[in-house]
């Protein structure tokens, strides 16, 4: 008796026990994805879910210090442990905040704008970074006096308030202060965001140590791996480098030049790391946080429990008009089908509810296609794990019918026949699959060699399917029909000639197709070359011998009238103004009663051209007496067409053309009575009748309906999987670089259960896909709550503090160009009285002292600002100038660099050597090569510079116009200087300038200029990423991933440029030193390569004799 109640005394007492450490257990349960740590004394500070939170150094319960729909990150501790700072999203843009470590209101520092919102590989404008030793100022990394966002340079700002200065270093990301602030260590590349774990090109970040005072910089890093996130503490460089395959901690010794390592993880990477300058280095490993001493190397994982209200896992029911992916009409028009938001609905046209049919908050189904019969949709969905082709009832009273498995690829939009027994559907592969719904059979019809096949269309009767695809790689694609009866798969157009789009007549007789045979070209303006546009023409092919010609010779004839029989009355004469009954509308005709058949004999023959004109057509489709199609603008590189897409009907008949919709987004979905379309413009979706008049029956279809119940942790974990499926799928090799992608994606998936906000998952991904040492794998993107961004005003200018009047004054007025809008600057415009040198001593009205910033009172601003200037900084005589604002000065801080670049040039070389800096290949790059090449093809040598080219794909183009060679000349009677042969021939010695921002078609661009024997290369190694990329559609939430996906080798079949970059013939580095002076020794060693070579110019022969042809 008495042991038992001891016993039971004992039971009930380790029971108790037992709770109290489950309660204490969950109540300090570790929560993973703690990102951006610092530490002082007993505190870190962390983000969690997008805010700033703090925790008991030891581990503990965090305690949240902002709340806010925006980002906070990088929150750091003042050297006296008072105050954090950080960089925020609370007015719309990344700024530097200030906040009490203890909890309160932040004050925000920074005002002028910030880039951005910027995807993730470039992080945040306006990063913190730290605090000067006395506590006085915060250091942050700005791209404020920047073009490009590879280039930012370090700022300091008073803790007080006022503006922002710079930090002597021209190039600047991460830094920290010496002990005895005498100088600073630092990277000169900003790249921290970046998803290439093992990267090893030519803008891996390397770290210098640099003297406030001498401006000379010592580098401390070598090998080819990046070197970041560097500490200074005592005698010792604590840095953060992958160059084992993992990033780890290093230490190098200031007096010794050693270097050792310090952690030696071989699966997580250290992230972050950040120190309170006293022993102590915290960082991110795995999502948790831990603390290192870097005397002994142990390190200390703490457990965090951050108590967060889960506000963005909770879920919602939202609105998803805004998330539509794909779009199809009922069989008669009465109701609309839409894929949003991973959910299919359909929506009324006029009357009755909007139905959510598949409520699937964890699945991505999309091409959603209505059944002839109305009674069900078939679409496309991962519910599975992979996607797969679905029936589901149209009014969704019975769940979705998987009628697929097996399989592995992504697929695209399901087509039915006819006769609704059938589904057609495509892949990734280029493959189309044909199921048979009445024994779900699934068969393989066609893999097309190259790309995929997207234009599949069913014949009437669903015994043929027509589609179009590239089999010999040249970019001609040709009409092919599947038959049903023998399986076989029939060319039906001329290989020779470019056809897509294929349309079936509905009566079963033609098959229409476009095709591209108008090769008359235009010319260009700046050299005798030429462009095709608005190539194609559409075509109906006679699907038999016995078929009519589709557009006969038109001949008006004579109506014979008929003599009215014996006891019959005459017609009665209609009267004037009256007009004829209205006939009932006509009704589409049945498709053909008898199996439809096609003779394939001499087809191609059997072709007539519509007689419309030549344009630039897609989309085509055909109804009874009509086709409608899609006709669009000529394609302009970087700027719009001279006219919006159109969708248009041609009355087969009368041979009529009509507008049947203007500014159409893409492309339109038609009922398959053919009585209705359906479009989007702009973001609105309208509904006409597919008739000539159709233009006056236009109706808005409403999406207002179409909403989802949203269910985060579900939408987080799809995407997550269809990410790793993309690029399971669309990496350009298949061996994913000898990486286990299955375990790789085991590794990461545990994090998904951390995720608080979009960023978190975006930042899960990225470490994901970066494990497979690539670049242009980007994640960007998807369901953020950013605030608006502010208004500023802008002047193209920039101020000093006058420090003994306590006023600011204009530093510098940037020039521009105004005769262009983007380099339009705002205080060089007719009538704007305005000088450097002079003060400005109010902001419309609101008076500017000197402990303010100039850029607070400049935003929120709209057209005009107006501005107090004097010669003096006094009131007395002032005067109000007004401007018109630019949003952004990046154009103008880039015209300002290579205006003087090219006075450089121009000076040295007497004008005899030409310059041209191209800044990206694409949109830009072309307009600015167009720009200044042909004007200075006279020159005797050119500097081609493309330093901080950001990539793109025109390069091509370039190198083809700077590596023709002179074949002959041609002299007129009035002209002293011949002409070329070819056309625009630059005959001088040309150099290239690269850097490591050199990128992408900016890697591309340097290494075919050497591999065209155009000149040496000068410079730094360039970045090193060639693998073209793809976004392959949105993902669930609107986000998108890129998959790099088509790789760049040799002539010789290696591949080249990825991973390493492009060297240099002639290594210059731009060194701090150097550029603070105001050279560019970079750009000085590419005008002495032209100078030298100009000793021995290239000279054309002289003009021959005149020729003498009088009779000897």
């Amino acid at each position: 008796m008495f042991k038992a109640k001891v016993f039971g005394r004992l039971f009930v007492m380790a029971t108790a026990v037992a709770f109290l450490l489950l309660a204490f257990s969950a109540a300090f349960s570790q929560t993973k994805l703690l990102r951006f740590p610092d530490i002082h004394g007993d505190r870190v500070a962390f983000t969690y879910g997008g805010d700033i939170w703090t925790a008991p150094a030891t581990g503990g319960n965090a305690i949240r210090m902002t709340a806010h729909p925006g980002i906070e990150v990088f929150a750091k501790f003042s050297p006296d442990g008072n105050w954090i700072a950080f960089t925020g999203q609370y007015d719309g843009d990344e700024q530097v905040y200030v906040i009490p470590s203890t909890g309160g209101v932040p004050r925000q520092l920074t005002f002028y704008p910030a880039k951005g919102p910027l995807t993730p590989r470039w992080g945040w404008d306006n990063q913190v970074y730290g605090w000067s030793k006395d506590g006085k100022q915060i250091i942050f990394r700005s791209m404020r006096d920047s073009w490009t966002l590879p280039i930012a340079r370090l700022y300091s700002v008073s803790v007080d308030g006022g503006s922002a200065e710079a930090l002597p270093m021209p190039e600047a990301g991460s830094g920290d202060y010496s002990p005895d602030n005498s100088q600073l260590v630092y990277s000169p590349q900003f790249r921290d965001f970046r998803p290439e774990k093992r990267y090893g090109g030519g803008q891996a970040n390397v770290l210098y140590i640099f003297d406030l005072k001498t401006n000379d910089a010592k580098r401390i890093t070598e090998g080819p791996r990046a070197a970041r996130d560097p500490i200074w503490m005592g005698d010792t460089i604590y840095f953060n480098s992958d160059r084992d395959g993992h990033f780890n901690l290093y230490a190098y010794g200031v007096s010794s030049g050693r270097t050792t390592q310090i952690t030696h993880s071989k699966q997580w990477d250290v992230r972050w790391p950040s120190s309170d300058h006293e022993g102590r280095i915290v960082y991110e490993m795995d999502g948790e946080l831990q603390i290192l001493n870097p005397k002994s190397g142990r390190a200390t994982p703490i457990s965090i429990n951050v108590p967060d209200d889960g506000l963005a896992r909770r879920p919602s029911h939202i609105s998803v008009a805004n998330n539509i992916e794909s779009y199809d009409l009922s069989p008669k028009g009465e109701r609309a089908l839409f894929a949003a938001r991973g959910d299919i609905f359909t929506a009324p046209i006029e009357k009755g509810p909007t139905r959510n049919l598949t409520h699937s908050s964890g699945a991505h189904d999309k091409w959603p296609a209505w059944s002839p019969d109305g009674s069900q949709i078939a679409f496309i969905s991962d519910l599975s794990g992979e996607e797969e082709l679905y029936l589901i009832t149209q009014d969704g009273s019975k769940k979705p019918e998987q009628i697929t498995s097996g399989g592995s690829a992504m697929r695209y939009q399901p087509e039915w026949s006819g006769d609704g027994k059938r589904i057609a559907f495509g892949d990734k592969d280029g493959k189309i699959f044909v199921v048979t719904l009445a024994d779900r059979k699934m068969t393989e019809i066609v893999d097309a060699p190259r790309g995929q096949i997207r234009d599949y269309v069913w014949s009437p009767s669903g015994a043929f399917l027509a589609f179009s695809m590239d089999v010999h790689g040249n970019g001609y694609s040709q009409v092919y029909v599947w038959s049903a009866t023998d399986g076989k798969v029939h060319r039906v157009t001329d290989e020779m000639f470019n056809a897509v789009s294929p349309a079936w007549d509905p009566q079963g007789n033609y098959l229409y197709f476009i095709s591209d045979h108008e090769f008359a070209p235009q010319i260009s303006q700046t050299e005798f070359n030429y462009a095709t546009n608005r190539m194609a023409y559409i075509y109906a092919m006679a699907l038999r011998k016995d078929v009519k010609h589709p557009f006969p010779p038109e001949s008006d004839e004579v109506a014979v009238s008929r003599t009215p029989r014996e006891g019959e009355a005459p017609a009665e004469a209609k009267k004037e103004g009256e007009q004829e009954p209205p006939k009932p509308e006509a009704r589409p005709a049945a498709a053909p009663s008898k199996i439809m058949t096609i003779d394939f004999d001499g087809i191609m023959m059997r072709v007539a051209r519509a007689p419309i004109g030549a344009d630039n057509y897609g989309g085509l489709s055909a109804k009874p007496g009509f086709l409608l199609y899609v006709s669009g603008p000529p394609f302009y590189y970087g700027r719009q067409g001279d006219r919006p897409a159109q969708l248009k009907l041609f009355s087969i008949k009368d041979r009529k053309e009509t507008l049947l919709a203007d500014e159409i987004g893409g492309g339109f979905a038609m009922s398959r009575d053919g009585s209705k379309v359906m479009l989007r413009q702009g973001p609105a979706f309208n509904i006409y009748d597919a008739t000539p008049q159709g233009d006056r029956s236009r109706k808005p279809v409403s999406t207002a309906g179409l909403a989802v119940d949203r269910v985060p942790a579900e939408e987080w974990n799809q995407i997550f999987n269809e990410v790793w499926r993309r690029y399971r799928d669309w990496f350009y090799v298949p061996n994913m670089h000898g990486y286990d992608w299955v375990a790789l994606r085991e590794q990461y998936k545990p994090l998904l259960k951390y995720v608080a906000h979009r960023s978190d998952l975006n930042y899960v991904i990225s470490e994901m896909v970066s494990e497979l040492s690539v670049q242009h794998a980007y994640v960007e993107g998807g369901d953020f709550q950013i605030p608006p961004r502010p208004r500023v005003g802008l002047p193209g200018a920039r101020f000093e503090l006058d420090k003994a009047s306590g006023r600011y004054r204009i530093s510098k007025i940037f020039e521009g160009e105004n005769e262009e809008d983007i380099y339009r600057s705002p205080l060089r415009e007719i009538g704007v009285n305005v000088n450097v040198g002079d003060y400005v001593l109010a902001v419309d009205g609101e008076e500017l002292k000197g402990n303010d910033d100039p850029y607070r009172l400049l935003r929120n601003k709209v057209d005009p600002v107006s501005l107090t200037v004097n010669s003096k900084p006094a009131m007395e005589g002032s005067r109000t100038i007004t401007y018109r604002p630019v949003n952004d000065e990046g154009n103008l801080i880039y015209l300002d660099w290579v205006n003087g670049n090219r006075r450089k040039v121009e000076a040295a070389t007497g004008g005899r050597v030409g310059y041209i800096h191209i800044p990206d290949m694409g949109a830009n790059g072309i307009r600015e090569f167009i720009k200044w090449y042909y004007p200075q093809i006279h020159k005797e040598g050119l500097v081609v510079d493309v330093r901080a080219n950001g990539g793109g794909n025109v390069s091509r183009m370039l190198i083809e116009r700077l590596r023709r060679k002179l074949l002959a000349l041609n002299y007129q009677r009035t002209s002293d200087e011949a002409d070329t042969y070819p056309d625009a021939v630059f005959l001088g010695p040309m150099v290239a300038l690269l850097d490591q921002n050199s990128a992408s078609d900016g890697d591309i661009f340097p290494a075919m200029f050497r591999e065209a024997g155009l000149g040496p290369l000068i410079g730094k190694r360039s970045w090193g990423g060639v693998i073209g990329i793809g976004s392959r559609g949105p993902l669930i939430d609107g986000g998108t991933i890129f998959v790099p996906g088509s790789a760049f080798a040799s002539k010789n079949g290696e591949w080249i440029i990825e991973g390493h970059g492009v060297d240099p013939d002639i290594e210059v580095d731009n060194d701090p030193k150097s550029e603070i002076a105001g050279r560019d020794p970079q750009l000085e060693r590419g005008i002495a390569e032209v100078m030298t070579r100009l000793k021995t110019p290239v000279k054309l022969p002289p003009r021959p004799a005149a020729p003498v042809k009088t009779p000897k």
